[in-house]
């Protein structure tokens, strides 16, 4: 099975506008640029994943993406994020890509591991694994084999969409559940936990 990733990237100087009472614009564009450049390292690291493409309208975070070998495509005007990553599905589906893994920018925790259970959980045509955050309410992964087996509803509540999307076409729908996964960093709670683990794990 050939699975290639898609991680969209909003641009690095406006990431993250809610942290703007804890960190200064500086700081907040470093902590995206930091996140991305985590998950692109993660995701290369597995030899399951044969590509990744990066969608953005940020030359530099497509800088950033080519460094790590991934493929891009630069999105123009203000586009929404459930029509470009149908439009990024539609590139890689041409590159006879069995399945595809979506992946946010914004997962400071996730390691090779979470990539390959997705991948082994999906093992089995017409199949959707997802994995949501903190709040069961977003999506913070989601695997589809093959591509284009449903479309995308990101935005707030679109674990639940996603999964029923799945289910009304019949598609096996599997769950997964990984702590790692499910911090992503939006609001200064997420960041006050992710530094709190990085002191617990990674002390001085």
């Amino acid at each position: 099975m050939s699975v290639w990733a898609i991680i969209p990237v909003k641009p690095l100087n406006r990431a993250k506008s809610r942290l703007s009472q804890v960190l200064s614009p500086a700081e907040r564009q470093q902590l995206a640029e930091v996140m991305l450049r985590h998950v692109l390292s993660v995701v290369r690291s597995v030899p399951q994943v044969i590509g990744t493409l990066v969608i953005s309208r940020d030359s530099k975070a497509l800088s950033i993406a080519r460094e790590y070998g991934a493929r891009t495509v630069q999105e123009s005007g203000s586009p929404q994020l459930n029509d470009a990553l149908l439009r990024a599905t539609q590139v890689v589906a041409r590159w006879k890509s069995g399945a595809i893994l979506i992946l946010p920018a914004d997962l400071p925790l996730i390691a090779a591991e979470d990539v390959t259970c997705l991948l082994e959980l999906g093992q089995t045509e017409r199949t959707v694994v997802i994995a949501t955050d903190q709040q069961q309410d977003g999506t913070n992964a989601l695997f589809i084999r093959p591509p284009g087996l449903i479309g995308y509803a990101y935005g707030a509540g679109s674990y639940r969409r996603h999964v029923d999307m799945a289910r009304r076409i019949g598609a096996e729908v599997k769950v997964y559940e990984s702590q790692r996964l499910m911090l992503d960093i939006d609001v200064p709670d997420d960041l006050a936990m992710y530094n709190d683990l990085m002191r617990l794990y990674h002390p001085k």
